[in-house]
């Protein structure tokens, strides 16, 4: 607050001036019209074909709306647009305020020739036209159109609709909001819906290109594993025409299945057949000689050999499953051989009875039935071996059939599988490719309005004129309170100078209990007083009476005169008698005595180094004799352009340095100042003059209107202490 007070001028007449700058310059300010449009994009929540296929939700709007912005913002977007406005301004032979307004129509007439324009409108319609200039804004050579479009600024230009386009997000939602500000109403309505048509137009046949290598790719994809597939399935048909199978597995399994039945069969009619075989040798043994007489007839043999083949083609047709006919036509055949067996067989019996008394006949029937059976039983036999044999090579065959069908129809499986995820993905991204042709990517909610009313930003120009021009002040302020060597304040003064400041006076036009100022200063003189008496007190015995209290400062014009003058009238009312020394500054000043306090001038002097007494500071006409003084003030030139009075200095009582706010204190006041104390055997009092109020707590006037009261016998008092403080520094005189 201390440094706005202080720089107050500069906080109001900067930011005046550049306010007034801006308001001055943007007298002239060209009208801007803004027109304004919201589209929905359902780039974050918009329900889809593939909406309800989703298992979960990745919120993807954000690279989205980055893409639909980028695209908006392209160069080549910026240049179709430009070429539709074209399309649209070109064909006008007057402005219209509705298209074209008069100041851009003058501006799109200047930048293209009469002639070309001609030219290019002549016998064209609207896409013909659109086709031309296109045409001119890709071409390899310059011409106006392109320079139009591409680096000029005018309104058409790919450079000023990119600088004036603006789109940005309404977060969280699906929104788009759009603005164009163009001097033409007509030109910034235009121009938004150029860029929605464009972008919508860009950015659908964007993703649509996007998504139609998705579905070639997947389209040659399932096109590949259908083959494979194809492959696969011909591979395997082969193998089971090949090999005339129907379900190898279940064959396998009857295979083994059966060849273990017949195994169990045919051990079976083994040990029957065996049975047989030996009953018929043993009736052969007890028939004797008529028994192998039977076995010998040839006609007996042969019917045997008959009923043998009938019994095993019946077998065999049974075994193989035969139908029912063929079946009994065979046991038919069977029965019938028996028979004639039978017949034969009993022609060819001599005797009725056997050795062992045993019918004949009786054994001729059992031996016949044994003869059967063991002709049954071998036929059985011989078809069991031939079908062992058959399912022996269909076992063999099988074992490494299987190992090559598990990899056929391994094969087959994978081939599948590829095909049908093929399939699923080829869907998934026609599907995709469907829902973005069928819908698009954008809505247009808020269609471009046409802006009636100019928008003026002068005033806000204004303001942020003010705002700078109150930066710069404060910029101002803070760099020359940083780089500022000056002192500004106590705080400041006691860190600079390195010693504590005893009393700061404020700038007093006039000492009066009614001013703030007036109050501060009478409270520090007091102050002042008390620390100079203090050393006075302490210093008695030492220094010669009366005291010598010596002003300076390193530079001139701080105040000394000021703070001297104070300090005596302080103390001639309080009845003390005062000389002040000081240097003259006219020949006119002269002796003078006022009120209490006599005024010595004296004559600058190169050699003021070498002044012992005070005396010799004064000529012969100028009598100065300090017993008749009980305070002397002596004020000294300013160290930085004067000799330093070394002896006076050393016969001085009390030393006050007087510093003014806002002077210097550098290098070269500092090493002053340590020469001077190196000089002073006595106490060094710094005071700092014209502060700022604001670091001043001045007493109240209550307090002040409460100051002791002169008493008139002071006078005699203060007398009678001198002549006692003579006598006392004649005897000190004495014994030096």
């Amino acid at each position: 607050m201390r440094l706005l007070k202080q720089h107050a001028l500069w906080f109001i007449l900067i930011p005046v001036l550049t306010a007034g700058s801006v308001y001055y310059f943007t007298k002239n300010e060209p009208r801007v019209y803004k027109s304004q449009a919201t589209i929905y994009t359902g780039l974050a929540s918009g329900y889809s074909l593939l909406s309800d296929q989703q298992a979960g939700f990745i919120d993807h709007s954000a690279a989205a709306f980055e893409n639909l912005l980028t695209t908006l913002n392209s160069k080549e977007t910026l240049r179709q647009i430009g070429v539709d406005l074209l399309t649209r301004h070109l064909p006008l032979e007057k402005p219209d305020g509705k298209i074209l307004s008069l100041p851009a129509f003058q501006e799109l007439h200047q930048a293209i020739p009469e002639s070309l324009r001609l030219s290019l409108v002549k016998n064209a319609d609207e896409a013909t036209l659109h086709a031309r200039i296109d045409s001119l804004s890709r071409s390899s050579s310059d011409n106006p159109v392109q320079y139009l479009l591409l680096k000029s600024s005018a309104y058409c230009s790919i450079a000023t609709i990119g600088k004036k386009l603006k789109a940005t997000r309404r977060s969280p939602s699906d929104m788009l909001d759009l603005e164009y500000e163009s001097n033409d109403p007509a030109v910034a309505q235009q121009t938004l819906s150029n860029a929605i048509a464009i972008l919508n137009k860009r950015y659908t046949t964007l993703k649509t290109a996007e998504t139609n290598s998705v579905v070639n790719y997947y389209e040659d994809k399932a096109k590949e594993s259908k083959k494979k597939l194809d492959e696969a399935e011909n591979k395997l048909r082969s193998f089971s025409v090949e090999h005339k199978l129907l379900n190898f597995e279940e064959e396998s399994k009857n295979v083994a299945a059966s060849r273990e039945l017949f195994s169990g069969d045919y051990n079976k009619e083994l040990m029957t057949n065996k049975a047989v075989k030996a009953s018929m040798d043993a009736l052969n043994k007890r028939m004797g000689q008529q028994g192998a007489l039977l076995l010998a007839n040839g006609d007996l043999k042969a019917k045997q050999n008959d009923l043998s083949d009938a019994q095993s083609q019946l077998v065999n047709a049974q075994a193989y499953g035969q139908p029912q006919n063929v079946i009994t036509r065979l046991q038919t055949r069977v029965d019938q051989a028996s028979e004639a067996l039978k017949t034969t067989a009993r022609t060819y019996t001599a005797a009725e009875s056997s050795p062992e008394a045993i019918p004949q006949r009786t054994l001729l029937n059992e031996w016949l039935e044994k003869v059967i059976d063991f002709e049954e039983s071998s036929a059985r036999l011989e078809v069991y071996k031939s079908r062992m044999g058959e399912y022996q090579t269909k076992t063999e065959e099988y074992s490494p059939l299987e190992s090559e069908l598990r990899q056929l129809n391994r094969d087959l499986t994978l081939a599948e599988k590829d095909y049908l995820a093929s399939v699923q993905y080829l869907n998934q991204a026609v599907t995709h490719r469907q829902d973005i042709s069928v819908d698009g990517a954008l809505t247009i909610l808020d269609p471009p309005n046409f802006p009636y009313d100019a928008q003026s930003k002068r005033w806000l120009f204004i303001a942020l004129g003010f705002g700078i021009g109150l930066f710069i002040a404060m910029l101002l302020t803070a760099i020359r309170f940083w780089i500022d060597r000056r002192i500004s304040s106590p705080e400041q003064a006691e860190t600079l100078i390195g010693r504590p400041v005893a009393a700061v006076f404020p700038t007093v036009r006039k000492f009066s209990i009614d001013s703030k100022a007036g109050r501060t200063a009478l409270s520090m003189f007091e102050q002042l007083c008390n620390a100079i008496n203090f050393e006075i007190v302490k210093t008695t015995a030492t220094k010669p009476y009366p005291p010598v209290i010596t002003l300076f400062s390193v530079r001139s014009k701080q105040g000394k005169t000021w703070v001297a003058n104070s300090l005596g009238r302080m103390y001639a009312e309080a009845g003390q008698q005062v000389a002040y020394c000081y240097p003259r500054l006219t020949d006119e000043q002269q002796k003078v005595e006022q009120e209490g306090i006599t005024f010595f001038p004296y004559t600058r002097r190169s050699d003021l180094m070498n002044v012992t007494e005070i005396d010799y500071l004064f000529d012969e006409q100028t009598k100065f004799d300090a017993s008749q003084f009980d305070r002397i003030i002596l004020e000294i030139p300013g160290l930085i352009s004067n000799p330093i009075p070394v002896y006076l200095i050393n016969q001085s009582t009390v030393s006050i340095l007087v510093t003014d706010v806002n002077s210097i204190w550098a290098r070269t006041e500092r090493k002053l100042l340590e020469m001077y104390l190196k000089i002073a055997t006595h106490t060094v009092v710094t005071v700092l003059n014209r502060v700022d109020t604001s670091y001043l707590d001045a007493p109240s006037k209550a307090d002040v209107q409460q100051r002791p009261i002169q008493p008139e016998h002071s006078i005699e008092v203060q007398r009678t202490l001198r002549s006692l403080e003579n006598q006392r520094t004649l005897q000190y005189g004495k014994l030096a």
